[in-house]
């Protein structure tokens, strides 16, 4: 699964370290989760689209979707 937190992040002028203290979590953890290497829980995922101002769905991408 594929997010696109970063552009999102990147489209509402949000730095990595604005965007985690806005979600109380480390920079760090954004990183993480922009390059895919942590999946948020549902409830981060929940804060990260009400910030970002988008759905949860919006912000991840199931590559298997086309593929079918």
């Amino acid at each position: 699964m594929k997010n696109l937190i970063k552009t999102y992040r990147e489209q509402r002028g949000l730095s990595q370290g604005k965007l985690a203290d806005l979600c109380d979590v480390s920079r760090q953890t954004i990183n993480a989760i922009e390059n895919d290497k942590y999946d948020p829980s549902l409830q981060l995922a929940f804060d990260l689209a009400r910030i970002l101002g988008v759905r949860v769905d919006e912000l991840f991408l199931d590559e298997r979707k086309g593929s079918e």
